[in-house]
């Protein structure tokens, strides 16, 4: 039995097909001999891809298995069928075993310095084990490392870096070394040119950005994970270091006011722009849609978001898209979300690995 997708079947930049259907758990272009279980109608994309969430991981550090799993379908049923896991202190292979859940590319675990990051999310080390350390974290993951570029230091009561750029250079080598790439967590401008430098592969946040670090990862190909659900909180981190931190205070105030300026100059730079809602820790799961919503209002085309979203990223993390015989993953939808972003917002149909959700 085949389920049968009418169009548009929108398969990538420039490629639109009218149909297309699912038989057994992969997509096919061209009409099987097996008869039609039922029409799916509507415009129908890839699944789509988060390429900044944490699953596994919650406001406390690690959580149990029966929690993670909620979180993957949770962020399944908003029609997140990819996740990039940036970073997690849980271990969710078992996830993997799962036809019910999204499928998982994991960076391993976080790499920071003791007291430079979130208690009880990172692997703390010190400042001259960074290169054997990302080793063995590339090992550990789906060919990604992740470190924390950097975080207030309390003594300096500012962002500054975590790592000297010698030897992050030398980090980013080893990765590369043991077959992973690297992303960075990083929102100060300070931090840029040191993880351009070392050949870092993708940015995440990049709120400390200037123009040259975005012609540069614009030359490049380096792509930037906004994340703006998770900026839109620095208000609220400026208001916990006011008296203490004044310095930090300012900087993460002046990175909230101009968010949306920020993104709208990464694109308009050619700064390849994907779409992560750093879901975990403090925000909850399932709201790639409103991230997606918030990257148009400002200023990014609904069609570059939508593609940013989906066929994009999985070109970018080298996953199957909507080829002929590709797994089945792809959502349906109602209106044309390249028109109206908030389309998004409401699947018709979700359907993983061939199976309708």
């Amino acid at each position: 039995m085949a389920l049968h997708l009418t169009g548009p079947v929108v398969v990538g930049d420039g490629d639109v097909r009218p149909e297309a259907w699912v038989v057994g758990e992969r997509i096919t272009f061209d009409r099987p001999a097996e008869p039609v279980e039922r029409t799916l109608e509507g415009v129908v994309v890839p699944g789509l891809v988060d390429v900044h969430c944490h699953v596994g991981l919650d406001s406390g550090g690690a959580v149990d298995p029966a929690l993670a799993r909620k979180q993957a379908l949770v962020d399944r049923d908003a029609g997140t069928l990819l996740i990039r896991d940036a970073g997690s202190p849980s271990d969710t292979r078992f996830l993997d075993a799962e036809p019910a859940a999204p499928r998982l590319i994991r960076a391993a675990r976080f790499i920071a310095r003791p007291k430079r990051y979130l208690r009880y999310y990172a692997r703390e080390i010190e400042v001259a084990e960074l290169p054997a350390v990302m080793a063995q974290e590339a090992r550990k993951g789906d060919g990604w490392v992740k470190i924390i570029a950097d975080w207030i230091d309390r003594e300096a009561g500012d962002l500054t870096p975590l790592w000297p750029a010698d030897v992050l250079a030398e980090g980013v080598a080893a990765a590369h070394e043991a077959g992973a790439r690297v992303t960075a967590h990083t929102f100060a401008t300070e931090a840029a040119a040191p993880l351009l430098d070392a050949g870092i592969d993708c940015i995440e946040h990049g709120t400390g950005l200037q123009r040259e670090h975005m012609d540069e990862c614009a030359r490049r190909g380096v792509p930037v994970v906004p994340t703006l659900l998770q900026v839109e909180n620095f208000e609220g981190y400026a208001a916990q270091g006011d008296g203490r931190f004044p310095a930090y205070s300012a900087r993460m105030r002046a990175m909230h006011e101009r968010r949306f300026a920020q993104v709208r100059e990464l694109h308009e730079a050619g700064v390849p722009l994907l779409v992560g809602t750093d879901a975990g820790g403090t925000i909850g799961h399932g709201v790639l849609p409103a991230e997606a919503a918030l990257m148009v209002a400002a200023g990014v085309p609904a069609a570059d978001v939508v593609a940013a979203a989906t066929w994009r990223a999985r070109d970018f993390l080298r996953a199957e898209g909507l080829t002929e015989g590709a797994s089945a993953d792809l959502v349906v939808y109602g209106a044309d979300p390249r028109e109206d972003i908030a389309a998004l917002a409401e699947p018709r149909h979700v359907v993983l690995r061939g199976a309708l959700v």
